[in-house]
């Protein structure tokens, strides 16, 4: 097991590339085992440990997977030989739940381990299992798994009690080969979503909607492989603008999408960024100056993102002012305020708000990371920290981003990886 180890007090400076979003690679890597005669071929991919655990899943399914020095990823799912995701593979992701759709699309039966994953909230599944219910799908659900069968799967009209996105992308795959027409309501609007839907239709399927709250699907007897890009991170993009405002520096952000980011650049123009985008770069100068606090308020794209919660979090603990950090998506999303507290931040929480006092100032300390986007935050605090803060439980960073030490090194940071 490793640590990050961090010397803070540089201000970042020069230029980095966004890797591919690992919430677009990870159901569209599932979708491929709905693929029919020729192989699905992936580019774009992020190298982390969710994206190796769900090829190490394929390939325990019997998908045939190769991986070139670029991670572009072929995959062959006419080898494929069982429809289970055990536990000991999916027990650190949420995300594997995703599989279930597409195997009950193309094979009609499926047995899936509850998923695991960040410790953030609740994150239950029962809204994916009464829409499959809908289309046709029985479950016997007994000692963590969760079996799964049906005859074709039948298109009806699908209506989320509450916007959930792996929800809709369970729903989207599985309903590409239903019988008839799917009608999504509630449908959520991420950039993800639209991706994955694209990536669908190149393959055959008859999407209309996405990107909408509403999104109709016409169901298709087969899908094609196809060869297709993943988009850049949004995260990661969030991320890497707020290291460089929250240390006072520059920054150009290459290979991203600066629309799906529009939210985060406005409030990190509150706080006092001068910022310059094309469609895919952005410049964020800070011109040295201490960023200014700004309030947020988390909810479904395109409004602020539960994902970079943290990081303004971690951005308002040296800014000047006061601000209101209020969090609508997950209750346990605020455990990186403790650690921040050990660094010297001063963070009342009031139910589902963070009220926070900016300091001038935060301190090294040891600090534990506590879910994926929570270690983002406490490297963003390290970095404008004075001392050394060491940071351990890195594992939940490797799940999310691609190289984030390396690439802040080239930025300037003081930033290394060591063994524990």
């Amino acid at each position: 097991m490793d640590k990050l180890i961090i010397n803070g007090g540089t201000v970042l400076k020069g230029e980095v590339s966004i890797s591919g979003a690992k919430n677009a690679v990870l159901p569209m890597l599932c979708a491929s085992v709905m693929a029919t005669d020729t192989c699905v071929t992936l580019n774009n991919i992020p190298h982390l440990h969710d994206v190796t655990t769900t090829v190490r899943l394929l390939r325990q399914m019997g998908v045939s997977v190769t991986l070139d020095d670029n991670m572009n990823i072929e995959l062959d799912p006419s080898t494929i030989k069982n429809f289970h995701a055990p536990y000991d593979l999916v027990k650190t992701m949420r995300s594997s739940i995703l599989v279930l759709g597409p195997l009950l699309a193309r094979f009609g039966s499926a047995v899936v381990s509850l998923p695991g994953g960040c410790a953030i909230g609740t994150r239950p599944v029962e809204m994916h299992l009464d829409a499959l219910s809908k289309m046709g799908v029985t479950f016997d659900i007994q000692n963590g798994y969760i079996s799964a069968n049906c005859s074709r799967l039948i298109g009806c009209e699908i209506s989320f009690p509450k916007t959930t996105v792996t929800g809709t992308e369970n729903i989207l795959m599985a309903s590409t080969l239903a019988e008839g027409k799917t009608v999504i309501t509630n449908a959520a609007r991420e950039p993800e979503v639209v991706d994955l839907a694209n990536f669908l239709n190149e393959m055959g399927a008859e999407i209309t909607g996405h990107g909408t709250d509403v999104i109709e699907v016409k169901g298709v007897k087969s899908l094609r492989g196809v060869s297709y890009s993943a988009l850049p991170d949004r995260i990661e993009t969030g991320t890497f603008l707020v290291a460089a405002a929250i240390t006072g520096g520059e920054i150009t952000i290459k290979n991203t999408i600066s629309n799906h980011v529009a939210i985060i650049i406005e409030k990190l123009r509150q706080s006092g960024a001068i910022i310059d985008s094309t469609d895919s770069s952005i410049t964020l100068n800070m011109q040295g100056k201490r960023p200014k606090a700004v309030n947020i308020e988390t909810g479904a794209y395109p409004l602020f993102p539960t994902d970079m919660q943290a990081q303004l979090t971690a951005l308002n603990t040296i800014a000047s002012g006061t601000s209101i950090i209020k969090e609508n998506i997950f209750e346990n999303r605020f455990m990186h305020i403790q650690e921040m507290s050990r660094m010297g931040a001063e963070i009342k929480l009031e139910q589902n708000c963070a009220i926070i006092s900016g300091k001038d100032e935060l301190v090294g300390a040891s600090v534990m990371a506590t879910d994926l986007r929570a270690s983002a935050s406490l490297i963003l605090a390290g970095l404008v920290a004075k001392g050394t803060t060491e940071i351990e439980r890195i594992y939940h960073i490797d799940r999310g981003y691609d190289c984030i030490e390396e690439k802040l090194q080239q930025l300037g940071a003081d930033i290394h990886r060591m063994p524990m």
